[in-house]
This record gives C-alpha cells, structure tokens and sequence, in this order.
C-alpha cells in the first residue's frame, strides 16, 4: 500500500445481475454498478466522490466496508485484502470502518431509545461492563452535542439534525479510523447542514478519523 495510505481500492467493480423468468430464473444481463474505480486515502484525509444520482458513489462505499461483496478488484485495509476475506475474518476489521448514512429517519430503528441505538455496535463487537456502557453512551452523546439525558428518548423525539447526530454518534461507538459518509447532509435543512458539516470536520481533527 502507499505510505500513509488507511484505503487503497483498485479497479473495483461491482456489477448486479438482470434476471428473466418466473420459476426458473436466467441471467440476461448485468448492470455495471461501479466499472473500475480505483483511489487511495490517507490517513485523516477526506476524499470526496461526486456524481448525478444514480453513478454508483454509494455502491462504491458499501463495497468499500464488504456490505456488498464486490464483482472484482482490491479494497487494501491497513494491508489486508477485505476482498479476499471471509465474513469471519472480516468481524475484526469492522469495528475501524463504519458507515453514516443518508436519511437519518430511514437508518434508525424507531423502536429503539437512543442508548439502544449508539449502543448496538459496542454490544455487538465490545465487552463492557453495564456501568462503562452507560459512561460510554453519555461520552459519545456529548461529543456529537447531545445531552446525556437525552439517552432514553426515541429517534421521533428528536430534531432532523439531533437524528443525523444519533448516527453519528453510532459510527463513532467503536472508535472507527474509515468512516463512509453516504451523503449525510443531504436529507437534512439547509439551516441545519453546515452544523453536521462543521461537526464532522471537528471530528476528524480530533480523532484523526479518515
């Protein structure tokens, strides 16, 4: 990989199959989600893709974290070939690379208070005890300019922007070095996205967060 480098991603590819018939289904065709990209980010860096609706900039991203598992080409993670690994393999490396998405309406669990939802990744990857949990829920809701109390509310209790912080709250949860944001301001108000904006570049300075 090059010095520095926390992603390097080589002519990936990730093309969906077009099936025809009702029983016995057929391939006829395919769409060419994402046809060779390739690019490199540093650590700390920011790279931004830019595209109309539809390019693939998504599909680049979640082939990027092996949420869709690409056609062909490299994802190089600190050295290690995510492409080539098996679901298994890849549990460790998911803890550094996390995902903000578009609609934090859509990517919240409505059953779920807010300390339910920051708290699903430590849960599911961590091993804290029920008081550091707790600590570390009120730690995350503070950096991302919530309030602790806040933790026992539902995401329709809180703001579009509050929401937006919610998730990222949540993709901070297991102290990430790769974050994939997925257009995160974009469902927002105007009013509000300069705020998510200058929120995740104070984080990235802090953290040194890619």
């Amino acid at each position: 990989m090059a010095e520095n480098a926390i992603i390097e991603v080589s002519d990936l590819r990730m093309y969906f199959p077009v099936t025809s018939g009702l029983f016995l289904q057929r391939q006829v065709a395919q769409v060419k989600a994402v046809d060779g990209v390739s690019f490199t980010v540093h650590r700390g860096e920011t790279l931004g893709l830019v595209g109309e609706s539809g390019c693939g900039k998504t599909t680049v991203g979640k082939c990027v974290l092996q949420l869709y598992r690409p056609t062909s080409g490299k994802v190089m993670f600190d050295g290690n070939d995510l492409c080539r690994l098996s679901d298994a393999e890849l549990r460790p490396f998911r803890r550094k690379l996390q995902l903000i998405f578009q609609d934090p309406g859509e990517s919240l669990d409505p059953r779920f208070t807010a300390v339910d939802i920051i708290g699903e990744p430590i849960r599911v990857q961590g091993d804290m005890n029920k008081s550091a949990y707790r600590d570390r829920i009120s730690e995350l809701l503070e950096i991302v300019g919530l309030a602790p109390y806040m933790a026992d509310r539902y995401p329709h209790e809180f703001s579009g922007g509050q929401r937006q912080r919610l998730g990222v709250a949540r993709a901070l949860a297991l102290e990430p070095s790769f974050i994939v944001c997925d257009e995160p301001v974009s469902a927002l108000d105007v009013s509000i996205q300069a705020q998510i904006i200058n929120l995740l570049d104070d984080l990235q300075q802090r953290f040194g967060i890619a």
